[in-house]
């Protein structure tokens, strides 16, 4: 057995633990369609993030397309098996699952099957050394290392400069550290004419100074969609850098989103990609912003249009997703590959609800299986405003929902603790929120690995300990190697079981456990 460390944390427990790496070397190539049987035991995991909590795969049927229908989350031509086997295609897959068998098919490129060793990780190195190698560079650190906050559930579309002040200011008057601050939808003029709305911001370049001087640091929800009705359109219209909806390009589309309908910039064509960046650009340098939430690139917005080069849906979300290429401080909600990228990749929007507390973990951990080891979960709370016009604020399932994200690679706040919680449980967010700074370096060092290695950071059990039966846990996760998560995510939970890897383990408490073993463990609110 390895060395062991131990440290002592709110609730969760270590261990070092440490596997020798193959070199990847690619098995089998083959065309464009291919059935694969099951082996006995054998899980995958893969495909679209969203379903994460359906994964692993192997006794259950599932099907999905995804050629345009990849919806709001980060989607990969991926699938990686426990057993060390993997399907990875350069074009978007058509995958059944079903009677022990897997069936796919792509329109495109062919599918390459191989097998490395016979692990997750060792699938998961093959695959991203061949197929989407590290880019050696992390986002900003302070993503990772300080919470990130977003105006989102307490402003929605009421983006004000008065509000925003108050929001920030709340946050260091109620002992919570410093972070990232994103504003989010309708500080703009319009979709497209990207300045700050003059009847809502009377100083925008004052106010970020300000929040500068309060140590935050200040992004920008931003979208690929132009008001149809406003100045920015005509221009660009007459200059044939919208998409269109027609092959002979005779007028933009409109197409339908959760805002309305827009046009979309064509970031295929060379002149519409630099006037977006010129856009993003501007902001940073006229006003100090230091990056953007780059919201609204759904490969399934872009299907059926026309645009400069000949591609489908899913490669216009991937050019959307390049553009946070240049700002180190970005997120992004829906993805199409990019894997081994700087990019923050965020989990698709969750709702106040317990179901999708218990969705974190395993969304989580398929993002990184995926090769986006810079993973954020949707905002603490959930971020779907409509959940919070329709139900009673849950004080515990903010608690939880905020000790789940607090050993994570990052945590968002929205909804405002000290707005809707009492006194007790406003004082176990704010320790949950310290803890996660605390852990900046260890998570930061993680990041930098992770960039170099292109391995998850936050890690699924049977990635990290092979050959155990741990591929059906999702309600617990390691931190790299070495530190194991088990947070309470049901309603009243009060104890959970925790399952110990082999090894020595120390709880906050003081205790040890000597594994590999399960027990149940006492998860009072406070822990």
């Amino acid at each position: 057995m390895n060395n062991l460390r131990a440290l002592l944390l709110v609730g969760w427990i270590f261990l070092t633990y440490s596997c020798a790496k193959t070199d990847p070397e690619e098995i089998d190539l083959n065309g464009k369609s291919r059935e694969i049987t099951i082996l006995a035991g054998e899980k995958w995991w893969g495909g679209a993030v969203v379903d994460g909590r359906k994964m692993p795969f192997g006794e259950t049927d599932y099907t999905f397309d995804q050629n345009g229908n990849v919806g709001t989350n980060q989607a990969q031509p991926l699938f990686l098996s426990n057993n060390g086997r993997y399907i990875w295609c350069d074009s978007p897959l058509r995958i059944d699952i079903s009677s022990n068998t897997i069936t796919i098919e792509s329109d495109e490129a062919d599918i390459i099957f191989g097998e490395q060793g016979k692990s997750l990780k060792e699938a998961f190195l093959q695959v991203a050394g061949n197929h989407f190698p590290p880019s050696k560079k992390i986002p900003a650190p302070i993503l990772f290392t300080s919470p990130q906050y977003n105006t989102w559930i307490e402003l929605v579309y009421d983006q004000n400069e008065e509000d925003i002040l108050k929001y920030a200011e709340s946050i260091i008057a109620n002992g919570f550290p410093a972070g990232v601050l994103m504003i989010d939808d309708n500080w703009q003029t319009d979709y497209g004419t990207w300045e700050f709305s003059a009847d809502r911001f009377s100083d925008p370049k004052g106010m970020i100074e300000r929040l500068h001087a309060m140590g935050f640091k200040v992004m920008l929800w931003v979208c690929p969609w132009v008001s149809g009705d406003s100045r920015v359109y005509r221009e660009l219209a007459s200059q044939e850098v919208l998409l269109f909806s027609d092959s002979l390009k005779n007028s933009p589309a409109m197409v339908k989103w959760w805002n309305g309908q827009s046009a979309m910039i064509d970031l295929s064509n060379p002149e519409g990609n630099q006037w977006f960046k010129d856009q993003l650009n501007n902001l940073v340098d006229k006003y100090g912003v230091d990056g953007f939430k780059l919201d609204g690139g759904d490969a399934s917005f872009y299907k059926g249009l026309y645009g400069y080069e000949d591609i489908g849906p899913n490669e216009h979300c991937e050019l959307y997703a390049k553009i946070g290429l240049d700002f180190p401080f970005n997120e992004y909600r829906a993805c199409w590959k990019m894997a081994g990228q700087p990019l923050i990749q965020r989990l698709r929007d969750k709702g106040h609800n317990w179901e999708d507390v218990g969705a974190l973990i395993p969304d989580m951990l398929v993002l990184g299986l995926m090769g986006h080891p810079f993973g954020c979960p949707d905002m603490i709370g959930g971020g779907e405003f409509g959940s919070f016009e329709e139900a009673i604020i849950d004080e515990e399932l903010v608690v939880r929902a905020t000790q789940v994200h607090a050993l994570m690679p990052a945590m968002q706040f929205s909804v405002a603790p000290w707005r809707v919680l009492n006194e007790t449980n406003l004082a176990i967010c704010q320790r949950m929120a310290a803890l996660h700074q605390s852990m900046g370096n260890e998570i930061i060092e993680l990041a930098k690995e992770s960039a170099i290695t292109g391995e998850p950071i936050m890690r699924h059990m049977d990635y990290v300990f092979p050959g155990n039966g741990y591929a059906k846990i999702n309600d617990q996760f390691l931190l790299g190697d070495s530190i194991l998560v088990a947070p309470a995510i049901a309603k009243g939970q009060r104890e959970r079981t925790i399952i110990f890897p082999d090894g020595k383990w120390e709880g906050d408490d003081g205790s040890m456990v000597a594994g590999p073993i399960t027990m149940k463990v006492a998860v009072p609110l406070e822990r």
